[in-house]
Order: C-alpha cells, then sequence, then structure tokens
C-alpha cells in the first residue's frame, strides 16, 4: 500500500482505549473499488461490543464532560495537526477503500479537519445567559451542559470529513462519541481513531465499532445511555432510525436524501455555471449527497449549456484514483451500477435523449462513463430520485416562476444552486427555494464556519457553524431564589 505509516491500516477496532477484534463474529473484507481485490479484514461486531463502547463513554464521560472547554479544545487541536502530518497516507487509504482520486480525497481529508479546527475553539463558547428577572429577590439563568455519550453512523460517500464533522463538535460540547462507519469504508475511521488516541483522547471517548450495521444501530438507538445520534445516509434508514430513538428520546441529527436542483437562468454567467456543474455533478462519480442532481435551464441559454457541459464533461479521466491525471473512480457497487441502467432506461423510454456517455466504460469493473441526459420531464425517474451517479438531466424553463416550482417540486430539500447575474432575480429566488443549502453563483458549500443541513425529507438538525454545537448541548434553567434575604 505505499504507507509511509503502516500502524494507519488497521484492522481492529478501537472500544474503550483497546484495539480489540470481534467477540465472535470472525470479520469481513474490505475491497478496493477499483481492482476488487481485498485490502484486508476488520471486526464484524455486534451488540455485545456496542454495548461495551457505551458503558466506556458513560464512564469517560464523567471527566470529560468536566472537562473546560479550553482543555478539551488542546486534544482536539492535537488531532488536527496529525491528521495533517499524515494526510498523504489517509488518503491513499481513502481511494483504496472508496475509489475516488486522490486528489479529491486530500480535499476531503482537508474539509473534515477544518470542522475540528472550528469546534477546536468553539467548544469555549457554549454561553449561557443571565436572564432579566421578572421577579424581586430572584435570579433566573440559563447554562449548556453537554448531553451525554453520542452516537455517529457514518456513510460510504466521504469516510473522513463525514466522522470529523459529527465528532468534532461532540467532543468539543463534552460528549464522548462512538463512530459506526459505513462497512464498504470503514479504514478511513479506524485510521482516525489511531490519530485520536496519539492526539490524547482517554479511553472510552472516541470509539469506533465496524461489523453488522442493524445490530450495532438497534443497540445504539435502544441504549438509554446514548443521549444524542447523529446520521448521514438515506431517508427511509433515517426515518428508521428516527422511529427506533423516540423510545429512548434522543437528540437526533439527521442529513438524509437529495434532489439538488442546479438553475440556470438567461442572466447567468453560462460559462461559470457549466465549469461550476461539472464539479458539483461529477465529484466523487455523483456520489455526493448536495451535487446536482436536476439541471434546471432557461430555455435561452439551454442549448449553450448542454454543448459547453458535453466539452467539459468529455475531459473527465476514468480510472485509477491512484494514478496521475485521473478525475473520475468508480461506483461504490454492482448495485449502484446497475440503478444507472434502470434510471436510464425509464427515462429514455419516456423520450429522453442521451447525448454523451450513457454507458459503461471499457474499463470495466463499477466504472460508468460520465452521462448527460436533455428532454428530461417530471415523470421520469432521474427528476424524483437522487441518482447518486455521474448522471447529469436537463430540464427546459421558460419562466422565474416555473424554475422555482419545479426545483421545489419533491419531498427533498437538501442543497440547491442558483446561476444568474441578476441581482433582485436571485434575492427573489432565493427566498423561495425549499433546501436547507442555497449556493448562489456558487457550489462549495461546506466548511466548519458555516451551518450544513436540510429540510423536508432531507433531514433534521445542523452540522457546522456555531450551530452544530448545539446539536450535543442541553440548556438548563436556574433559578436562584432569597437574593433579598440579609
Amino acid at each position: 500500500m505505499r504507507l509511509q505509516d503502516a500502524s494507519l491500516l488497521c484492522s481492529k477496532c478501537h472500544i474503550g482505549g483497546v484495539w480489540v477484534e470481534a467477540d465472535g463474529n470472525g470479520s469481513f473484507p474490505v475491497i478496493n473499488k477499483t481492482t476488487g481485490d481485498v485490502i484486508c479484514t476488520v471486526p464484524n461486531c455486534g451488540k455485545s461490543e456496542t454495548d461495551r463502547a457505551i458503558a466506556s463513554a458513560a464512564e469517560a464521560f464523567k471527566t470529560w464532560g468536566a472537562m473546560t472547554g479550553k482543555e478539551r479544545g488542546l486534544v482536539l487541536h492535537r488531532w488536527h495537526a496529525l491528521i495533517h502530518e499524515n494526510i498523504d497516507d489517509l488518503a491513499l487509504i481513502l481511494t483504496l477503500e472508496q475509489g475516488k482520486p486522490l486528489a479529491e480525497s486530500r480535499g476531503e481529508i482537508l474539509l473534515g479537519c477544518t470542522y475540528i479546527d472550528w469546534f477546536a475553539e468553539e467548544g469555549r463558547r457554549a454561553y449561557g445567559e443571565v436572564i432579566p428577572s421578572p421577579w424581586s429577590g430572584k435570579q433566573p439563568l440559563a447554562i449548556r451542559q453537554p448531553i451525554g455519550v453520542a452516537a455517529a453512523i457514518t456513510p460510504w460517500n466521504f469516510p473522513n470529513s463525514m466522522i470529523t464533522r459529527k465528532a468534532a463538535p461532540a467532543l468539543a460540547a463534552g460528549c464522548p462519541v462512538i463512530v459506526k462507519p459505513a462497512s464498504a469504508t470503514p479504514l478511513s475511521a479506524l485510521a482516525l481513531g489511531v490519530l485520536a488516541e496519539r492526539a490524547g483522547f482517554p479511553a472510552g471517548v472516541f470509539s469506533v465499532i465496524t461489523g453488522n450495521a442493524r445490530e450495532i444501530g438497534d443497540a445504539l438507538c435502544q441504549s438509554p445511555t446514548v443521549r444524542a445520534l447523529s446520521f448521514t445516509g438515506s431517508t427511509p434508514v433515517g426515518k428508521k432510525l428516527m422511529a427506533q430513538c423516540a423510545q429512548t428520546m434522543k437528540k437526533l441529527s439527521l442529513e438524509l436524501g437529495g434532489n439538488a436542483p442546479f438553475l440556470v437562468f438567461e442572466k447567468g454567467d453560462v460559462e461559470d455555471a457549466v465549469r461550476s456543474a461539472v464539479g458539483c455533478k461529477f465529484r466523487n462519480a455523483g456520489q455526493t449527497c448536495i451535487c446536482a442532481n436536476r439541471f434546471l435551464v432557461e430555455d435561452a441559454v439551454h442549448d449553450e449549456f448542454v454543448e459547453r457541459l458535453k466539452t467539459e464533461v468529455g475531459r473527465i479521466i476514468l480510472g485509477d484514483g491512484t494514478k496521475t491525471g485521473v478525475t473520475q473512480g468508480p461506483l461504490i457497487d454492482g448495485k449502484a451500477f446497475a440503478f444507472m441502467h434502470e434510471l436510464l432506461q425509464d427515462a429514455t423510454s419516456k423520450g429522453a435523449t442521451i447525448v454523451c456517455g450513457g454507458k459503461p466504460s471499457a474499463l470495466g469493473g463499477n466504472f460508468f462513463k460520465p452521462t448527460i441526459v436533455t428532454d428530461v420531464t417530471r415523470d421520469m425517474r432521474l427528476f424524483q430520485e437522487e441518482i447518486f451517479g455521474p448522471i447529469a438531466p436537463i430540464i427546459r424553463f421558460s419562466s422565474e416562476e416555473e424554475a422555482i416550482e419545479l426545483a421545489n417540486d419533491t419531498p427533498y430539500g437538501l442543497a440547491s444552486y442558483v446561476f444568474t447575474r441578476d441581482l433582485p432575480q436571485l434575492w427573489r429566488v432565493v427566498t423561495r427555494l425549499e433546501y436547507g443549502l442555497v449556493g448562489a453563483n456558487e457550489v462549495a458549500l461546506a466548511s466548519g464556519e458555516v451551518p450544513f443541513g436540510g429540510v423536508k425529507d432531507s433531514g433534521l438538525g445542523r452540522e457546522g457553524g456555531r450551530q452544530g454545537l448545539d446539536e450535543y448541548l442541553e440548556t438548563k434553567y436556574i433559578l436562584l431564589g432569597g437574593l433579598d434575604k440579609r
């Protein structure tokens, strides 16, 4: 694997400060998504290991939660520095297990670091309030305290940054974290666990458990000790977790499915829109929760947009993400690969036109050519469903009102994008879009400093920004009485 530090390729789980195998369920392989080879095996943990992690986290909370925000921040800063120092190895591990090009892996890790850096300082600002009293001789106060043990269930498409985005605010607030990474990409999580241990997190504060998603998830949801759960993944799974967590009244942060519209108006900069569209749509082979899912383009610039986009898409180079010059890797698995065919078959059977791509790459495996589809209508699955792959469906519109109506015609509400240089039009549109995130002439939305999250079927809560810390804090009201007595 050519790692400078071979210990970062870890094949054990981190529970309560100890590196362990599964109790009795063996292990499962982690597959190189480009070659199909086995990288290594990791423990197939379940309920017993999860219960141990919860108990260890609960014990650790007694001291970690009582530390000052500054003290916790120092440990987070050390973790941040170690990640930076080992970024080449971390990027290689990420590319091998997930498939994205090395440049994208490095970019993901650097993005993930922004959350650690931000919350290492933001944890010192969990301010309370001195409330003007309505009573003589009494003083109401409000303080904010860590909620307790937190759990993070993370996806395979961003196996590094999705962990730091959830763990950093929880740790900064004073909450120990149990991470359950996706089984397709557990190695990045385990490597972060190695570096967390070196950074000095006490035993039980940061645990990583790989294995049976249902069994581990059920144990986390059912435990009354786990007080907060953060999940990124599909809407159906998110709703199931929400129902399970209702039994123990956990605080939930859910980042779920998306169906992001990308609106291009006649008064927009088409060249800029196309350049942004390529990165927004085809990054990580389109396997991104906030990537453009539907391109809504005004009649007057539709043909120009399609031609320019076709030219830019033609420059995408598929291949092994560890090789120089490669800009798109494979899809995560055969199921995702087959889904691309299903969507295109549905669209073409209803009158859509494939402008380019639309078929597997000659590279074989799960490589799928970047695809542009025009003449898309709202009765097609490409319009209705989250694609999560390298297919760009383009829909015409003829008025601002029609564009907004098309954009909002979905149960999802995560990300959206608008390209127009007409400022009054831009403001009218962004205020009416039913989405938690809006890129206005911009597509790079995420950073530690900003709140990230959706509305409607795209989830609850916010990650990042000052709002991200709130997900792991409880507000306690205190009334001081007898202040008028001597």
